[in-house]
């Protein structure tokens, strides 16, 4: 059955707003919105970058870094995944599965104050009970932070969040820790104007 111009002409238009559609609805699905002066406003979207080389996590709104915590990755034997995944759960204070074992939250625990599940099953942000790891290559897989640390980042966050993993350093991680490490030491009048607290 041939076609003729005018319907190859609707079969792409129709296209081309089914892809908008589909667009639309995943933009919505990340969509947040805050209250300022009583008015509810679009937020912008917020996402961690982790640079397992570098051993540090951003946390980015939009394209901007709101701010830059160490890390601890995982080992030679057991590294970290890299690829993009999302935030699935949240839990304070977690216990830690182990076979044979449960670990109950306290000091004791490896998983620390706070556990950010990613959604490569068995994988998430979280704290430790040995924060002098931090910065090494010493986890499981998980990345590792600080309970301080944990606990901040954990507040900033939600449910279906981004998170990158990157295995090697290139020009967008150079770009997103240079900056904030240069912002971090810029003048005084000028760290003033941005939201950026370097670790």
């Amino acid at each position: 059955m041939r076609t003729t111009g005018r319907e190859s002409r609707a079969a792409a238009l129709a296209a081309i707003v089914f892809m908008a559609a589909v667009s639309a609805l995943a933009e919505e699905k990340y969509r947040r919105t805050v209250v300022i002066d009583g008015k509810e406003q679009p937020a912008e979207i917020r996402r961690i970058v982790v640079s397992l080389q570098d051993r540090k996590l951003a946390l980015l709104e939009g394209e901007k870094v709101v701010k830059i915590w160490a890390t601890a990755v995982g080992a030679e034997s057991t590294p970290s995944p890299s690829g993009t995944y999302t935030i699935v759960n949240r839990l304070c204070r977690p216990s830690y599965y182990k076979p044979g074992k449960v670990v109950p939250p306290g000091p004791s625990n490896p998983l620390g104050t706070r556990w950010l599940g990613l959604s490569l099953k068995g994988f998430g942000i979280h704290g430790t009970n040995a924060p002098g790891s931090i910065g090494r290559k010493a986890s499981h897989g998980c990345i590792r932070m600080r309970n301080r640390d944990i606990e901040e980042l954990f507040e900033l966050v939600n449910v279906g969040d981004v998170v990158e993993l990157y295995r090697e350093r290139s020009d967008y991680l150079a770009q997103i820790f240079r900056d904030a490490v240069q912002q971090a030491f810029a003048p005084v009048q000028r760290a003033s104007s941005t939201s950026l607290i370097s670790n």
